[in-house]
């Protein structure tokens, strides 16, 4: 069995749908998402002092870790996480995994 990375990604709600879709279509492995709740609240960011929303949403996938970088540059780039307060992504690694399925 090959090496496995879990990417994570955290973004305002409601914006991670479309990023989810893309990213399904493009690397064939599942992607689990659910709603946080995230702290910092009353923080500003940025010269616009715009607040941080507590609801978040979060994804996450596993994929080979050969395809890490790859699908973790596209969720970046899909969810803008390079513009401040628009969320953040992390790769992790897998130390044991079971029970995956791809679709071709």
């Amino acid at each position: 069995m090959s090496d496995f990375k879990m990417i994570t990604c955290i973004v305002e709600r409601g914006k991670a749908d479309k990023v989810i879709k893309k990213i399904s279509a493009s690397i064939g492995y599942g992607i689990t998402s659910y709603y946080a709740r995230g702290t910092g609240v009353r923080e500003k960011i940025g010269l616009s002092g715009r607040l941080i929303e507590p609801e978040k949403e979060v994804f996450t996938t596993v994929v080979p870790a050969e395809k890490a970088e790859e699908v973790f540059n596209s969720i970046v780039e899909l969810a803008h996480l390079k513009e401040p307060g628009k969320g953040f992504a992390f790769i992790q690694s897998v130390e044991k995994a079971v029970g995956f399925y791809r679709r071709d």
